[in-house]
C-alpha cells in the first residue's frame, strides 16, 4: 500500500512539472509574439526622415565616451588615433510601448529603421566601425521611448601641436563632436553626468595623460549655428626616450671632442681625425631627429641643443686649426729671419743694380723677344744684333709693335714707362683710386693683429681650452634645462 501511494505521488509530481514547463514555454512564446508585434506596430507609419518632436522644441541628445585605448600619436602628421565607445541618449515618443520600466535590447540593425542623430567628429581624418564578430553597435529601447545608441570604433583625429618646446613639451588634443545637419533649432547636444570614462586606465608610450576637461559651445558656420561638444586631453611628453637617444649621446660626443686638447699639437692626423669624426657624428644625430618631425619653420628646443653641441664640436676643431697655424707660422718666421741674417752677413751680397724692375702687376705676354714666334720680329732683332757687332746687346723698343710687353727680366736694362714708342698697360688702375672699403678693412685687420697678445708657446691655447670649453658647456646646460623645466 505505501508503494502505491508513492507511485501515485510521483506520477502527479511529474504531471505538475510537465504542465509548468509547458505553461512557461507558452508564456515565452506569447511574450516573443507580443514583442514582435509591438516592434512591428511601433514601426508602422514611422517616418525615419523626421526627428522626434518635429516642429517642436529642439531634441536634447546626451553623450558620453569610454576610452578603450590611445593607439598612436604622430608629430609628423599632427594627429592621434584613439579607440573608444560612444553612447548617445535621446527620447523618441513614437517608440513608447509601455508605462512600466521595461527595456528591450535590440540588435544594431534596428538603428537603420529608426531616426538616429547625424553625429560626426569635426576633427576626424579617418574612422572605421569595428565589425568582429558582428558590427559593434547596440540599441536599447525603454518603454517610455528613451533610446540608448552605442558603438565602438577607432578614429584618427587631427591634433595641431605646438613644438616650440619639443621634446620638453605638453600638448592638448581634442575630440570634437557635432551634429552635421541639425542646427541648435533642431538638436541640442549635451554631456551626461559622467561624460568620460577609462582615461585613468589609458596608457601611451611617449605621453602621460595628466588630465582632461569637457566643454560645449556653439559654432557659427556658413549653414547655421551648431552645438559642439569638446573633450580635451592634456598630454605631457615623457623625456626618458630622448635623454638616452639624443641628449646623452650629444653630450658624450662634445666631451669626446675635448680629448684633442690633451693630444700633442704635432699629432696632426690624430687631432684632425678626431675633430672631423665628432662633427660628422653630430650631423648624423641631428639628421635622425629631424626625420621624425614635420618640416616646421620655427626653432624647437632640441634644435637649439643640437646646434649648440655642433658649435662646441666645430669650435674644438677650429681650436686645433689655430694651434697649428700659430705653431707653424712662428717657425716659418724664425726660419725666414735666420735666412735674412745669414744673407746680410755674407760679403758682396748687396745689389747695386739700378736698372728698372717692372711692377708686379704688369702683364707679361712675351718673356723674351729673341724667342718671338713672329719671324719678322725675330729677324729684326738678329739684324740689329749683327750691325752692332754684339757690342752692346741693347734692344730698341721703338722697333716693336705696341702690343708686345717687355719681359720682367732685367736683362734689357731700360724702363718701359719712360721709353717712347711703347705703351704700358697695367692690370689695375692707379693705386690711389683703390676702394676705401678695402683700405679700412686692411687697416682694421692690422690693428686687430697688433692688439692680439703674442703667443710664444702654443700649448697655452690647449691649456686654456681645457678649462674654457667644459665650463662654457656646463653653463649652457644649466641655462638650457633651467629655462625649459621652469618655464
Amino acid at each position: 500500500m505505501p508503494l502505491r501511494h508513492v507511485f501515485i505521488a510521483h506520477f502527479w509530481y511529474c504531471c505538475i512539472i510537465a504542465g509548468s514547463v509547458g505553461i512557461k514555454k507558452t508564456m515565452v512564446s506569447d511574450r516573443l509574439d507580443n514583442v514582435t508585434q509591438t516592434i512591428s506596430k511601433l514601426l508602422e507609419g514611422y517616418d525615419i526622415r523626421l526627428r522626434p518632436n518635429f516642429g517642436g522644441d529642439p531634441l536634447r541628445v546626451g553623450m558620453d565616451l569610454t576610452i578603450a585605448s590611445f593607439d598612436a600619436i604622430s608629430e609628423v602628421n599632427m594627429d592621434y588615433t584613439i579607440t573608444m565607445y560612444l553612447n548617445q541618449y535621446w527620447k523618441d515618443e513614437r517608440l513608447a510601448f509601455s508605462t512600466d520600466e521595461e527595456i528591450l535590447t535590440l540588435s544594431g540593425d534596428f538603428a537603420e529603421k529608426i531616426w538616429v542623430p547625424d553625429t560626426f567628429f569635426a576633427n576626424d581624418k579617418n574612422s572605421f566601425l569595428h565589425d568582429v564578430t558582428e558590427r559593434n553597435k547596440l540599441v536599447r529601447l525603454n518603454g517610455d521611448g528613451a533610446i540608448t545608441y552605442g558603438m565602438r570604433f577607432t578614429t584618427t583625429l587631427a591634433c595641431m601641436m605646438d613644438l616650440h618646446y619639443y621634446p620638453l613639451d605638453s600638448q592638448n588634443c581634442t575630440v570634437e563632436i557635432e551634429s552635421y545637419g541639425y542646427t541648435v533649432m533642431d538638436v541640442v547636444m549635451y554631456w551626461k553626468e559622467t561624460p568620460v570614462r577609462g582615461v585613468e586606465e589609458a596608457e601611451l608610450p611617449q605621453f602621460t595623460i595628466i588630465g582632461y576637461e569637457t566643454n560645449d559651445r556653439k559654432e557659427r558656420l556658413a549653414t547655421g549655428i551648431y552645438q559642439r561638444l569638446s573633450l580635451s586631453f592634456k598630454l605631457q611628453r615623457n623625456i626618458g626616450y630622448f635623454v638616452f637617444q639624443t641628449y646623452l649621446p650629444s653630450i658624450l660626443i662634445v666631451m669626446l671632442s675635448w680629448v684633442s686638447f690633451w693630444i700633442n699639437h704635432e699629432a696632426t692626423s690624430a687631432r684632425v681625425a678626431l675633430g672631423i669624426t665628432t662633427v660628422l657624428t653630430m650631423t648624423t644625430i641631428s639628421t635622425g631627429v629631424r626625420s621624425s618631425l614635420p618640416r616646421i619653420s620655427y626653432v624647437k628646443a632640441i634644435d637649439i641643443y643640437l646646434v649648440m653641441c655642433f658649435v662646441f664640436v666645430f669650435a674644438a676643431l677650429l681650436e686645433y686649426a689655430a694651434v697649428n697655424y700659430t705653431y707653424w707660422g712662428a717657425r716659418a718666421k724664425k726660419k725666414s729671419k735666420k735666412s735674412k741674417e745669414v744673407e746680410e752677413k755674407r760679403p758682396g751680397t748687396k745689389s747695386t743694380d739700378t736698372t728698372y724692375q717692372p711692377h708686379n702687376e704688369d702683364i707679361i705676354e712675351l718673356q723674351d723677344v729673341r724667342m718671338s714666334p713672329i719671324a719678322s720680329i725675330r729677324n729684326r732683332h738678329n739684324s740689329s744684333k749683327s750691325t752692332s757687332g754684339g757690342a752692346t746687346g741693347e734692344v730698341d723698343p721703338s722697333k716693336f709693335p705696341p702690343s708686345f710687353r717687355i719681359s720682367r727680366s732685367v736683362g734689357y736694362g731700360f724702363n718701359p714707362r719712360s721709353t717712347p714708342g711703347l705703351r704700358y698697360r697695367g692690370s689695375k688702375g692707379n693705386p690711389l683710386h683703390k676702394p676705401k672699403v678695402f683700405h679700412v678693412i686692411r687697416k682694421g685687420a692690422c690693428a686687430l693683429k697688433a692688439s692680439m697678445p703674442k703667443i710664444k708657446d702654443v700649448n697655452v691655447i690647449d691649456k686654456y681650452s681645457r678649462i674654457i670649453f667644459p665650463v662654457t658647456f656646463l653653463l649652457f646646460n644649466v641655462g638650457y634645462w633651467a629655462f625649459y623645466f621652469f618655464e
